[in-house]
């Protein structure tokens, strides 16, 4: 099965698992989806996740969910970018999510990282999402 927006699939996981009180969710395994959890991991939003093994060709990533009190820690994630509609943003125009108590993923010409590492490299790039 192919899918069109493989990151808005991930979010829309790790949403849904958040929402049903999931202590852990599966999602397919890609490079992109690592990269965006490794971001998710630093910032302290989920606790952490692993690549599993399947069959031969086929991984998955095992994403261990946040909670704070019986709360989750994301109250909210969206996409930001999608395939129909990117949007991109120079390192002066990235907004502080929530006044800074959020955060944006962005993928940039030095790899997958939130906006505070963006404005510190000083790189913008494509938004791919937003988490509170």
């Amino acid at each position: 099965m192919s899918l069109t927006d493989p990151i808005g699939d991930l979010l829309t996981r790790i949403r849904n698992g958040q929402h049903a009180g999931k202590s852990s969710v599966l999602a397919p395994a890609s490079k992109q989806r690592e990269n965006v959890l490794r971001v998710l991991e630093r910032e302290g939003y989920i606790r952490g996740f692993e690549r599993l093994v399947q069959r031969e060709g086929v991984d998955e990533l095992k994403i261990e969910l946040k909670y704070n009190e019986g709360e989750p820690v994301i109250s909210q994630i969206m996409r930001v970018s999608t395939p129909g509609r990117r949007v991109y943003a120079k390192i002066k125009d990235l907004p502080k999510i929530y006044n800074g108590l959020g955060i944006s993923i962005l993928s940039t010409p030095r790899g997958v990282m939130s906006d505070n590492e963006a404005r510190q490299a000083n790189v913008g790039g494509e938004v791919l999402c937003q988490v509170f």
